[in-house]
């Protein structure tokens, strides 16, 4: 069933049967938070509501006696789990007295009974567990160049795997990825479909990987997908668009480049504000086309960080997009990033088999 973000059931706001259990409702909250997440959606005041309600839906059906108490007497018998009574009663109003599964939750009460962007964006780091959440997705297997996975499940525990680890890289369940190349195999040898290793090197310099995880972003005829993760299965010639397996199903779509932003693993450099972060690794997690600047986030300081193309570095195999260049006949291409030349912040990167352009760091974008 699909989430409902106008019901005011919680079940139906994570897209779950009443009979659910622990790990499908772990799995639904970390789609769902993760899509809606406000750093994923910068001054989108939708995107934000529906955060707070998927994370208050999942804070009382993943604590077992505000789920009985839920499920037999609706809100008010989670105002009354919360304040130790096993019946609803009159005058009872209470924030979130416990994150689902133990540990306290430092928010106070709220009368409409609904978490705060502070308490949500709380509840969303808890449940992570100080991981990084946007890097990848759950149950799915490849990944591309940059992209690189937690050695487990950020939840830990509930079929999901260890503790700890990226949680927005643990998306693909792996317990590890170089950095470079797709499951071991050079970029170049990897290929689609069988295809043989010269074929392949002729046409993938302009080709996003197989592997590689993306959201969908600015469709217009099915608007309900935008936000929504996936993995690179294929890349069609003749239309131009790849074929995208949507995160947790086995429905796939048919998405131009233009549709998709990939969720890669980036350095940062030469960040004079912040000198602290250069050469610390984040995951891009949105790009802000009227600013200009990617929304990364940076695990091992657990916050995210707008930065501009120029203090991102992308990793050797990254397939990137050429932007903002005098020669307007070269805006537009894709190629894969050949190399770093930190002296002067420049990529070579090469368009075809026979083109290779050097180009600054801020003219290449995802």
């Amino acid at each position: 069933m699909a989430p409902n973000m106008n019901s005011k059931d919680y079940y139906q706001i994570l897209g779950c049967p009443r009979n659910a259990d622990d790990a499908t409702l772990k799995k639904a909250y970390r789609k769902l938070a993760v899509k809606w997440h406000p750093d994923k959606n910068p001054d989108s005041e939708e995107a934000t509501e529906n955060f707070q309600k998927v994370s208050e839906a999942y804070a009382t059906l993943s604590d077992s006696k505000k789920r009985q108490m839920y499920d037999q007497y609706g809100e008010e018998g989670v105002r009354a789990a919360e304040a130790g009574a096993d019946a609803p009663g009159g005058g009872m109003h209470g924030g979130f007295g416990g994150f689902g599964g133990g540990g306290g939750f430092p928010g106070g009460g709220h009368g409409a009974h609904q978490m705060s962007p502070e308490e949500a964006q709380q509840f969303f780091s808890h449940a992570f567990g100080g991981g990084d959440p946007f890097g990848g997705m759950f149950g799915m297997g490849g990944g591309g160049p940059g992209i690189q996975f937690s050695r487990g499940d950020p939840f830990g525990g509930g079929g999901f795997g260890g503790g700890g680890g990226d949680p927005f890289a643990s998306f693909l369940g792996q317990s590890q990825s170089t950095r470079s190349g797709m499951g071991g195999s050079s970029m170049r040898g990897s290929g689609m479909g069988g295809s043989t290793r010269s074929v392949a090197t002729k046409k993938e310099y302009d080709v996003i990987p197989k592997g590689t995880i993306v959201s969908l972003k600015d469709l217009v005829n099915k608007s309900e997908y935008n936000g929504d993760r996936g993995v690179v299965k294929k890349f069609v010639p003749q239309s131009k668009r790849y074929v995208v397996e949507l995160e947790d199903s086995q429905e796939t779509m048919s998405v131009k480049p233009e549709n998709m932003l990939q969720h890669v693993h980036v350095t940062l450099h030469d960040i004079q504000s912040q000198p602290e972060l250069n050469g610390k690794m984040g995951t891009v997690i949105t790009w802000c086309p009227t600013k200009g600047r990617y929304n990364i986030y940076v695990a091992s300081v657990k916050k995210v960080v707008s930065l501009k193309p120029g203090n991102v570095v992308l990793e050797t195999g990254i397939v990137a997009r050429v932007y903002g260049l005098s020669r307007p006949e070269l805006n537009g291409k894709w190629g894969t990033i050949k190399d770093w030349i930190k002296d002067s912040n420049k990529y070579d990167v090469q368009l075809s088999s026979s083109q290779i352009i050097r180009v600054k760091a801020e003219n290449m974008i995802l």
